[in-house]
C-alpha cells in the first residue's frame, strides 16, 4: 500500500484529471458553437488524454491495494467570450496540473517511494509537452488567429490533430 499523504494526493489527482477532461470539454462546446470544429477537435482529444490520465492513476493505485475515492465535479468555471479566452484557460490550467503533479512527486520523494515517483516521472514529462502544446496554440493564435484566412488555417491544423494514447503502460 502507498503511502497515507501520497494516496491521498494521487486519489485527488484522479479526480483533478477528470475535472481537466470536464473544462476540455467546456473548451470544446465552446468552439464548436463558434464553428470551429477544428479547435473543438483539439480540445477533444485533450479530454480523451485527461481521462486516460485518470485511468492511469486509478490503475496505479489499484495496482498497490488502494480504494479509490471519487468526488463530484465541478462545474468548470471558465468565462468565454472570444477563441483566445479558452486557450489562455488551458494554459493556465495546464501550469496548475504541472504544480499538482510536483506536489505528488515531492511528498512521494519525501518518503523515498521510488515507485511512484519513477511513474510520476511520465507525467512530468506529459506535462512539459502539454504546457509547451497549449503555449504554441496561444502563440499561432495571437500570429495568425486576427486575419480570418489565418484562423482558418490554423482551425484547419487543430482539425488535423489526432488522438495517441499514452505511452505509459503498466504491468
Amino acid at each position: 500500500m502507498l503511502n497515507e499523504k501520497v494516496k491521498d494526493l494521487l486519489n485527488d489527482q484522479i479526480n483533478k484529471e477528470l475535472y481537466s477532461a470536464y473544462l476540455y470539454m467546456q473548451f470544446a462546446n465552446y468552439y464548436e458553437e463558434k464553428g470551429l470544429s477544428g479547435f473543438a477537435n483539439w480540445y477533444n482529444i485533450q479530454v480523451q488524454e485527461e481521462k486516460d490520465h485518470a485511468m492511469l492513476m486509478r490503475q496505479y493505485m489499484q495496482m498497490h491495494g488502494d480504494a479509490i475515492v471519487l468526488e463530484a465535479i465541478a462545474k468548470p468555471d471558465a468565462v468565454l467570450k472570444e477563441p483566445m479566452d479558452a486557450l489562455k484557460a488551458g494554459y493556465a490550467h495546464e501550469q496548475y496540473v504541472t504544480g499538482l503533479i510536483n506536489n505528488i512527486y515531492s511528498a512521494a520523494y519525501d518518503v523515498k517511494d521510488f515507485g511512484t515517483m519513477q511513474f510520476l516521472d511520465w507525467f512530468v514529462k506529459e506535462q512539459v509537452e502539454e504546457e509547451n502544446n497549449a503555449s504554441t496554440l496561444i502563440q499561432k493564435m495571437e500570429l495568425f488567429g486576427g486575419d480570418p484566412k489565418g484562423l482558418y488555417m490554423l482551425d484547419q491544423e487543430c482539425a488535423a490533430r489526432v488522438y495517441t494514447a499514452p505511452s505509459l503502460v503498466l504491468g
